[in-house]
């Protein structure tokens, strides 16, 4: 993907996301990021999530403002949510999420670790929340 450079005004939104908003990104984002996986791999998911315009786009998809400041932690928790289910078959695990979810990350980490094999607390005390 070509990078450009450039700002956005995001404007700060308080509330929260409907639960019928909620539950369609779920859903949305869960059967995307699963065709993504399995016609380019877990690697090209990864790159998309990590390229901010990409990311930003995807939340836009699933239903959110495209300008909405809490775009970040809302995809992620649908992710979360649509995700895991098929963790074992994709071998995407996604941890985090809006208010009280984004600070069990580190335990988050640890768990994964213990189940599927890698340094859960070491990834854990490399990140700051």
């Amino acid at each position: 993907m070509a990078r450009k450079a450039g700002s956005a005004d995001l404007p700060l939104h308080s509330g929260h996301v409907p639960k019928w908003l909620a539950d369609r990104m779920t859903r949305l984002g869960a059967v995307m990021s699963e065709a993504i996986v399995h016609h380019y791999g877990r690697d090209e998911l990864l790159r998309r999530l990590t390229h901010p315009f990409w990311f930003q786009s995807f939340g836009a998809v699933m239903g959110m403002d495209w300008h909405s400041s809490g775009i970040t932690t809302s995809v992620i928790g649908a992710l979360k949510r649509g995700l895991t289910p098929l963790s074992k078959e994709l071998g995407i695990h996604v941890c985090g999420g809006r208010g009280r979810h984004s600070r069990q990350t580190p335990q988050e980490l640890v768990s994964i670790g213990e189940r599927v094999g890698f340094d859960g607390s070491a990834l854990a005390s490399s990140i700051s929340l």
